[in-house]
């Protein structure tokens, strides 16, 4: 009790609690919602996908399917084509004539291909020290010859060298060679052949120049710098600091020209056909002759499987090779 006249503290007032917030409860998640989450990338790309498979993985097992069955023009009507085993591929191998044409087929490709490389890195390095107006009318020639369809380009070069009204003819009498008037170029294996090359390598050049210049534009110019500091000419420069920044797209341009050059038919059956003789036949004309003339589809099925193994082997063994000059580099 207190006492009268005497002070007493003051009681501390209570606190109040806090009001409680009120936490709003998120509907219960369905099952299933995170799965299809997951999975609808995927249904996205699968119409692509599916196509690629029917139009890229299903001609390509049909033809391994072929190339072991008797089918010819009976079978492609009927549908009753019966296994084989390796017959085809047997008389295939045996035969001198697709020996020959797997030789000049190589020869195709290598010439094809050095050529390209060349003179595709040549273009790349000149259009590289051109000034903006140079660079840009030679990238958009490169771009338009590129650009141009194959057949279109291929109907050209036949106008170019005909024996009767082509420019090229014309041109060589001109200067005084009569021996070019009226000169029957087609009619001539190592002319045919000649034309082809300058055909195929014509078409190919523009994408090669095309994509080296692109990676030159990535090499730092510090680097060109000290090496003229250090001594070094364009040669000396170039295998030292440009061709080893440049190597894997090298590399990757390589690969495509053997891959377009192993497979260049359009161009040979709109303008020789495989001709003269067998002057101009490589492995793709070859299979095509073979599957049209006789009807024999298994043999022609054969031929394109070899013509693909034998793809594969050049480039496996182009990429071997390189990967261990990169090795032995490091």
């Amino acid at each position: 009790m207190p006492v009268v006249g005497q002070r007493t503290a003051p009681s501390t007032p209570r606190r109040r609690p806090a009001p409680r917030l009120a936490v709003r409860k998120s509907p219960p998640r369905r099952r299933g919602t995170g799965r299809a989450q997951n999975l609808w990338p995927y249904a996205l790309v699968a119409p692509a996908v599916g196509g690629m498979l029917y139009l890229l993985v299903y001609p390509l097992v049909r033809a391994v399917l072929i190339s072991f069955q008797d089918f010819r023009l009976r079978q492609l009507i009927a549908g009753d084509a019966d296994f084989v085993g390796l017959r085809n591929y047997r008389a295939l191998l045996t035969d001198p004539r697709f020996w020959e044409v797997v030789r000049r087929t190589f020869l195709f490709m290598a010439v094809n291909v050095v050529l390209i490389m060349v003179i595709a890195t040549l273009v790349a390095l000149m259009v590289e020290r051109l000034g903006r107006i140079g660079r840009t009318v030679v990238l958009c020639s490169l771009v338009l010859a590129w650009a141009m369809p194959v057949v279109a380009a291929t109907t050209v070069f036949q106008w170019l060298f005909h024996s009767e009204f082509g420019i090229v003819n014309w041109s060589l009498t001109s200067l005084g060679l009569d021996s070019f008037d009226r000169y029957p170029w087609f009619a001539n294996g190592t002319a045919a052949f000649a034309i082809l090359v300058t055909l195929i390598v014509w078409q190919s050049v523009p994408f090669a120049a095309i994509t080296l210049y692109s990676a030159l534009t990535t090499v730092s110019p510090e680097l060109y710098e000290s090496a003229r500091l250090d001594g070094a000419g364009a040669g000396r420069i170039f295998r030292s600091v440009t061709f080893p920044i440049l190597r894997p797209i090298f590399l990757l341009v390589v690969s495509l020209e053997v891959i377009w050059t192993f497979k260049a038919f359009v161009q040979i059956w709109v303008m020789t056909r495989g001709g003269p003789g067998d002057a101009t036949t490589i492995l793709p004309v070859y299979a095509v002759q073979t599957a049209l003339s006789s009807q024999r589809y298994d043999l022609g099925s054969a031929a394109s499987m070899v013509t693909v193994v034998l793809m594969s082997g050049v480039l496996v063994l182009y990429f071997r090779q390189m990967l261990r000059q990169e090795d032995e580099t490091r």
